[in-house]
């Protein structure tokens, strides 16, 4: 009988991404505590970038990007946030999107499947993503439900399971 197997991946939707910006911009446009602080949320590449005229604010834009972001099925450990800075009159704040498993945490990942996981599983890093196999399924569904309950760094997606 030949090995399952699955892919662990990171990725994100990116029309998703987008609606959910947009939808951000939508909210702050129209609430009454954001009037006159010239803020604003614009995706751009890979980076999101939220404007208002106080650090207080666009901590608040940012709050307001995150629950539309979770909204949408976003996880997110993919925004990497930066500290707010200041640039003339207005405070910026950049938040990086991540995407792929870095190699040091796809060894982490990988070790901890070792360690913890059932005898035989094999994990192997492919690149920014992972390939895991058994010849048990039930064994791959051990070290699906193990990997959900870890607190990683990365959003993790289990794809092409068979």
């Amino acid at each position: 009988m030949a090995d399952s197997s699955f892919d662990i991946v990171s990725k994100l939707d990116r029309q998703e991404v987008d609606n959910a910006v947009n939808q951000a911009a939508k909210e702050i446009a129209q609430r009454y505590d954001f009037r006159n602080t010239g803020a604003s949320v614009t995706l751009g590449g890979d980076e999101i970038v939220m404007v208002a005229n106080a650090e207080e604010r666009v901590l608040a834009v940012l709050d307001v990007l995150q629950s539309k972001l979770i909204r949408r099925g976003i996880s997110l450990k993919s925004l990497d946030v930066g500290e707010p800075r200041q640039s003339g009159k207005e405070v910026r704040l950049v938040g990086g999107l991540k995407e792929g498993i870095a190699s040091d945490e796809a060894k982490k990942i990988s070790k901890i499947i070792r360690d913890e996981g059932p005898k035989g599983v094999k994990a192997q890093i492919q690149g920014d993503e992972l390939r895991v196999s058994s010849k048990s399924r039930d064994d791959l569904q051990g070290v699906i439900a193990l990997l959900k309950g870890k607190d990683l760094d990365v959003a993790l997606q289990f794809v092409n399971y068979r």
